[in-house]
């Protein structure tokens, strides 16, 4: 029960972390391409990948891997909001944006998986 409270905490804390760099990065992008969610994804990808990298190769305790990562990064990024963005990109007719925040998401935020697994890893 205490974990699962925990978890909730962090999964707010995230959750503020997201909206409060969400707003600062769409403020200085004046532009229809959701940058903020785009970077938060990003971001939280590189932490999951980090954190799963100490878990497996440095023994973080389960409890704080699960913590971070279902916690802080669960609340933190956003498949949701990337997904709604993503369609209303394409229903106002804007295909392209459409397709690059789609592609250019999976496909970054992979590799920033991949490179906080190695960060992790040292």
């Amino acid at each position: 029960m205490i974990l699962a409270l925990t978890v909730g905490l962090a999964a707010s804390v995230g959750a503020a972390c997201r909206y409060l760099l969400d707003q600062v990065v769409q403020h200085q992008h004046d532009q229809t391409f959701p940058w903020g969610t785009f970077i938060i994804n990003v971001t939280g990808s590189l932490l999951l990948g980090f954190v799963t990298a100490l878990a497996e190769h440095h023994g973080l305790p389960k409890t704080a891997t699960t913590i971070i990562g279902v916690g802080f990064a669960g609340g933190y990024t956003t498949w949701s909001t990337y997904m709604w963005e993503s369609l209303a990109l394409a229903e106002m007719g804007a295909w392209s944006e459409a397709a690059a925040n789609i592609v250019a998401s999976l496909a970054v935020g992979f590799a920033a998986a991949a490179a906080g697994f190695g960060l992790g890893q040292l």
